[in-house]
């Protein structure tokens, strides 16, 4: 699409009749045509961004979660063994899907085990006691989209079906005291 002051100028170009081969700027300016052609679009003189791999955007998700964690912990809050599985996984160059189970790992026991300052954005130990609180719709939401992205994972083929329902199993529906089957009709599966 052009932006609004090429395509004045397109028009203006266009036009056979010399009274209207001059156009109106998109600051009000009178300006010729050429002149107007002269004008740098800055935005298309840059590069194309290169495309990245699969891989090489979860290394760079990877790194960004854990720098986020750790800058996000509360003062004398030390960060979840699951950052170290990350930055682990991350520095000894694992494949994608391996990758994407830690950043999963990781943004589950975020949400499950921590509460965020709203003030400060801080994150801090849980109190929260989530198998009396159920009927909480946040608490709801949080374990819904907690689920649906593991779901997510496993259709972009990131994260192999057995592995995921093992990961859901022992990090979202062990937290609850619900079987499987339970979890699913609470979340309305």
């Amino acid at each position: 699409m052009l932006p609004s002051s090429a395509l004045i100028v397109v028009i203006a170009l266009a036009s056979s009749s010399p009274a209207q081969s001059f156009s109106t700027h998109a600051l009000g300016h009178r300006c010729h045509p050429t002149s107007a052609l002269k004008m740098s679009d800055f935005a298309s003189a840059m590069p194309e961004k290169p495309q990245q791999s699969m891989k090489e955007k979860l290394m760079d998700s990877a790194t960004t979660f854990i720098v986020d964690i750790e800058t996000r912990l509360a003062d004398g809050v030390s960060p979840p063994p699951e950052v170290q599985a990350l930055k682990d996984a991350r520095d000894a160059d694992s494949d994608e899907k391996t990758l994407a189970l830690r950043i999963y790992e990781l943004m589950i026991e975020q949400g499950m085990t921590f509460d965020v300052d709203p003030t400060t954005g801080k994150l801090s130990p849980t109190q929260f006691d989530i198998k009396n609180n159920l009927d909480i719709p946040e608490v709801k939401q949080e374990f819904a989209h907690l689920y649906q992205y593991g779901m997510q994972l496993i259709a972009r083929d990131l994260l192999d079906i057995e592995v995921a329902k093992e990961c859901v199993k022992t990090r979202l529906i062990e937290r609850t005291g619900k079987t499987p089957e339970e979890f699913d009709t609470w979340l309305g599966y």
